[in-house]
């Protein structure tokens, strides 16, 4: 016990020996709370109050879960396979497969990512004839996985107007399109969960005597439904130890709610709430930095994150006259890092939108610099890797229409736009899925699509008793995909992805426990083996806690493998290369040295920010985050002009800057000094209105007869300085768009609005 205890600090010895009541944990950037999960799991085992089958995890990542089953098997001498620990996505995956019948699914339901989501919506669109312009498919998975968030299924959303109600019966369309081919989507797991649960008593009775300890990370990412989720799985009995950092919460755009942390606090009773603010990971000037900037959100629970490593560097601040020089200035600063000896992984360069990386990828590769863009394509999102996906789910379920449509001509067989058309027809005439239509097409495309079905029927006849490894391997060879990439210009890379699909295969059976062949559930000597329990009034249930080879064949259980995988938000590490992120991709990690780009009003906070509630405090809480990514040293950054989507930005730097102690602060530009409205300003303020007159002198248009200039500095009596960046009209009829900073982007009358020069 001395052993599993002895490095913690007071406040993670207090939480992780807490009694058995629900708790708050605020667990701060860099406070270990991972170390405290894990070992307040291990504690509760070895103290004999739990066993590893009464423990249940939540994550929001594969690989946070995947990191705490390792920490739990070096603590412990227990078998961590089969335990409760994963994503909600993962859980919610793994209790359907058990239940199916009682959730109305087939034993083989799919799971579609992202991008097969937005596949299945447009044709979905194209078949019921709707405009994809009047409802983008974007939009309409938004509402549909906006709605389902909320708890809430088509009949129960509310209509106020003619877009709602279409929206609404194209989620009912939507819903029983899945049905019919017995695919589901990430939000679907979690809905289709709590449905489940909620209407079956016995079932949802089982789960709450079961799971005594309820364990949730990130909590402050929970969105509504995952919640109700929490506490439809805790009934009134079961402790939840949640850890969460509300200053960390900058998922609201996919409906993360902050406020969860206060509602948990409220109903569940909280009387242990512990804050873990001694942080092991920042020096003292990032962090002064980090607590007096999110000290001015109004809106948190609170909390001072404080080190023993020193106060180390002072945050340095760089002003650039565009975003060229900022990104020559930066792309000067890692060369110098690296010279001392910084490995290039070590070194992250973070920005809040993905079009700013163009001009930073330009300067690094002029000098020479490797890098890696984080947000790329995962493994399982690649082209190749989808089309062998695709092979292998119409084995384990035909009626996937979405799978069917990606590789029914590819590699190509000559089965055109016109024969799918057919087909197409026919499933709708007989409400049957594409790959059961193919008998009713006649003529040469009949022949052609029937000799598709002929090869997914003789793959699966060839890979039936063979391991997972060698059946990937069987269809990559008879798809004939390898033969098609060598055929391909640039297939080198390709035919590489698709021979690591094999070793993924390998490493996914070892890690899993599956043996060469699904096991048969099917008898009672197989139901008993399996798991089943009889239940008060005479149902039969499987009980999930079994590891996956109980629940699922090898093969369903790699596809789910693959879709949550392809749906994981966490990324990567590890490339010796200067690594290159939005913040948001950035949460999570930590790195020696860290550059926040485009501190500047409209980019950092966003523009959007100022139309939405609460807006620039998540805003705020995502710059917290960006600072609290760094160890040693941090550079931020921000510039006079910035072209973005095709135009030039006239930019007033960021409100953020004014929210900074001083005293942590070093400007590699002239020193702060207050300006004549008392606010403090640095002397590229002073010099922005020739700097920009400059550059719009030889880019911008001059309005004659206006007197005004885009890229001129003003000043509003209520607004204060601002930059005009726009001007519609000539004389008396001109209007500028002028960015007043803290009060946003302005739309005005140059003959009434009452502006002087600066």
């Amino acid at each position: 016990m001395q052993k599993l205890l002895h490095n913690l600090n007071p406040e993670q010895l207090a939480a992780v020996t807490l009694p058995a009541q629900s708790a708050l944990i605020l667990a701060g950037a860099g406070s270990g709370k991972t170390r405290v999960l894990t070992t307040r799991i291990a504690w509760l085992i070895q103290t004999g109050q739990i066993s590893p089958q009464n423990v249940l995890a939540v994550t929001f990542t594969n690989k946070s879960a995947k990191e705490m089953l390792t920490r739990l098997s070096a603590m412990l001498p227990i078998n961590t396979r089969g335990m409760w620990i994963g994503t909600f996505h993962g859980l919610c995956n793994r209790l359907l497969r058990a239940h199916h019948k009682d959730a109305g699914l087939p034993q083989t339901f799919q799971i579609l990512d992202s991008q097969d989501q937005l596949s299945f919506i447009k044709r979905l669109l194209k078949a019921n004839n709707i405009d994809d312009e009047k409802f983008p498919p974007r939009t309409v998975m938004y509402f549909i996985n906006g709605s389902k968030d909320k708890g809430l299924r088509a009949a129960a959303v509310d209509a106020f107007d003619d877009f709602d109600r279409r929206m609404v019966a194209l989620y009912d369309l939507y819903d029983a399109q899945c049905q019919r081919e017995g695919v589901v989507d990430f939000a679907e797991l979690l809905l289709r969960t709590y449905e489940l649960l909620s209407r079956n008593q016995p079932l949802r009775e089982h789960y709450q005597s079961r799971f005594k300890h309820l364990l949730v990370d990130e909590f402050q990412d929970t969105n509504d439904l995952q919640y109700k989720w929490l506490k439809l799985m805790a009934g009134s009995q079961a402790a939840v130890f949640a850890v969460g950092d509300d200053d960390q919460s900058i998922y609201a755009f996919r409906g993360a709610n902050v406020g969860n942390m206060s509602a948990f606090e409220r109903e569940f009773q909280v009387k242990n709430l512990i804050k873990l603010e001694q942080n092991y990971r920042s020096h003292g000037h990032i962090l002064d930095t980090a607590n007096a900037l999110i000290e001015h959100n109004t809106k948190r629970l609170g909390k001072n994150l404080r080190t023993d490593a020193g106060h180390g560097e002072l945050v340095r601040i760089s002003e650039s006259t565009s975003d060229i020089q900022e990104a020559q200035w930066i792309t000067e600063e890692a060369k110098n890092l690296m010279r001392e000896g910084s490995a290039g992984s070590e070194i992250a360069i973070l920005y809040r939108s993905n079009a700013q990386s163009r001009v930073l990828e330009h300067a690094l590769f002029s000098a020479g610099l490797p890098y890696r863009v984080y947000g790329g394509q995962r493994y399982f999102e690649r082209a190749e890797i989808k089309h062998a996906i695709a092979y292998m789910q119409l084995m384990d379920n035909p009626h996937n229409d979405s799978a069917f449509l990606r590789v029914v001509n590819f590699p190509t067989r000559g089965i055109g736009a016109r024969s799918l058309e057919h087909l197409q027809d026919s499933a709708r005439q007989y409400n049957i899925s594409l790959y059961a239509a193919v008998p009713y097409v006649s003529g040469k495309a009949g022949t052609s699509l029937a000799n598709f079905v002929k090869l997914i029927e003789g793959a699966r006849f060839e890979t039936q008793n063979l391991p997972l490894p060698e059946m990937v391997q069987v269809v990559l060879d008879i798809s004939k995909l390898l033969a098609h990439y060598q055929n391909e210009k640039e297939g080198a890379d390709r035919i590489e992805n698709l021979e690591q699909l094999v070793n993924a295969a390998t490493v996914f059976v070892s890690e899993e426990g599956f043996g060469h062949s699904a096991p048969a559930l099917t008898g009672p000597a197989s139901q008993a083996a399996a798991g089943f329990l009889s239940l008060p009034g005479g149902i039969d249930i499987i009980d999930a806690d079994a590891a996956l080879p109980l629940v699922m064949s090898p093969l369903s259980a790699f596809l789910s493998h693959a879709s949550l995988e392809a749906g994981d938000n966490q990324a990567q590490a590890g490339q010796d290369a200067l690594q290159l992120m939005t913040v948001h991709a950035a949460k999570g990690l930590e790195f020696d040295a860290v550059f926040i780009t485009g501190l500047e009003e409209g980019l950092f906070p966003h523009e959007n920010s100022a139309k939405e509630e609460s807006g620039v405090e998540e805003e705020r809480r995502l710059m917290y985050v960006a600072i609290t990514r760094a160890r040693k040293r941090l550079y931020i950054s921000f510039s006079q002009t910035r072209m973005l989507h095709g135009q030039i930005r006239y930019n007033t730097r960021s409100r953020f800057f004014d929210e900074m102690p001083e005293e942590s602060l070093k400007w590699l530009s002239p020193k702060v000094q207050p300006n004549w409205y008392g606010n403090k300003k640095s002397a590229w303020d002073e010099a922005s209105t020739a700097g920009a007159n400059v550059i719009a002198s030889q880019m911008a248009v001059t309005h004659a007869g206006s007197g005004w200039r885009i890229g001129q500095g003003v000043v509003h009596a209520k607004f204060g300085e601002g930059v005009i960046v726009n001007i519609e009209g000539s004389s008396n009829n001109a209007r500028a768009h002028i960015n007043f900073g803290q009060f946003g982007m302005k739309l005005l009358d140059l003959s009434i609005a009452k502006l002087d020069k600066i």
